[in-house]
């Protein structure tokens, strides 16, 4: 099978073809695991985070994405709830051990064996993959395969950080960073929440414009201080200066919640400006999201079904994966950017 390959840890910067196209042995299912004929696979900056050794893979090479949609080719003699022909997709969450005591609470992705997707095993950047059955996920028919791979990832932890927000109908949250994640909780909070206003904070003027388009109240710079204090921010940039400069903007007893697995540490002396007083008194909360639990990827699918979400994405040939990195590294974003495998 064709696949893109990580040998080593690099900088983006300096090498703009980090993955190569190799041939690789064809997976075969175990008996509780099946075959995915990989269709489609969203690229993630968690995949940067890979790349540039923030959250390195378990080995090498190692195929990335955890943004996968296919359909099972192949199933092991265990497999029960999973045919032939069935659409499914893979998120970042690939495993975990189903005993300690997160996994017997629906909180696999607290799960100290939690495996992720394209970094402890191989994910979609190729033809083909394995996942076992439990870890597959149906994908409604209302979605195509391209728009389906964003939700796997941008928008099953844009839910979950909504849900960590905690906000309720009518108040006010801000979100900071409005790309793949953004804009798909900007879609759920019109739909579970219309009459909560959103403020959006966003460096370059394109993704102001497109929050606006899709419905803030507000948007302006990184930097900026929001018309009114709000209930609750989301951050889903990947460096430290957003976090500081939400932090002023919150209501007292307000909640920050920073959607990312890991930060770049390019400006993380930002923090050394944390002011006590201004960014953290008055009883304000900072809350991190670990991955995505079984039930975030579930709910958020049929959520996204009813309302319906359909994302803004960018195509790719698996073959032009290099450039959509190389992109998102630049920050040129509208949307999620998607492989398409043919």
């Amino acid at each position: 099978m064709r696949a893109m390959i990580l040998n080593r840890i690099t900088d983006l910067k300096i090498n703009k073809k980090p993955l190569q196209l190799v041939e690789l042995p064809e997976p075969e299912p175990s008996e509780d695991e099946v075959l995915i004929k990989v269709s489609a696979c969203g690229v993630c900056h968690t995949e940067l985070d890979e790349i540039e050794g923030r959250t390195p893979p378990s080995f090498f090479p190692m195929v990335l994405g955890h943004q996968v949609v296919g359909k099972v080719v192949q199933k092991g003699e265990n497999v029960r709830k999973l045919n032939i022909g069935d659409r499914v997709g893979v998120p970042w969450i690939y495993s975990s051990c189903g005993k300690c005591e997160y996994c017997l609470k629906g909180e696999e992705n607290l799960c100290p064996e939690f495996k992720a997707t394209g970094r402890d095993v191989f994910g979609g950047y190729a033809e083909l993959m394995v996942v076992k059955e439990n870890f597959a996920h149906p994908i409604p028919e209302i979605f195509s395969d391209e728009e389906a791979a964003p939700l796997l990832c941008a928008g099953a932890i844009g839910y979950r950080s909504l849900r960590l927000a905690n906000i309720e109908n009518g108040q006010r949250l801000g979100l900071t960073g409005f790309g793949a994640s953004g804009h798909l909780v900007m879609k759920m909070v019109k739909h579970k929440y219309p009459d909560t206003s959103v403020y959006v904070f966003a460096r370059s003027k394109s993704e102001q414009e497109f929050a606006l388009e899709l419905g803030a109240v507000w948007s302006g710079d990184t930097e900026a201080e929001s018309p009114e204090k709000l209930h609750a921010i989301i951050d889903t940039t990947p460096v430290w200066k957003p976090v500081v400069e939400a932090m002023k903007n919150l209501k007292p007893g307000g909640r920050l919640v920073i959607n990312a697995i890991r930060k770049e540490d390019r400006d993380k002396n930002y923090l050394l400006n944390l002011d006590y007083p201004v960014h953290l008194w008055m009883e304000k909360e900072i809350k991190s999201v670990a991955n995505v639990a079984l039930r975030d990827v579930r709910e958020f699918l049929q959520l996204a079904a009813e309302i319906p979400v359909k994302p803004e994405f960018q195509t790719y040939s698996l073959e032009e994966a290099n450039q959509a990195l190389t992109e998102l590294k630049e920050r040129k974003i509208r949307g999620a950017k998607v492989l398409v495998i043919k």
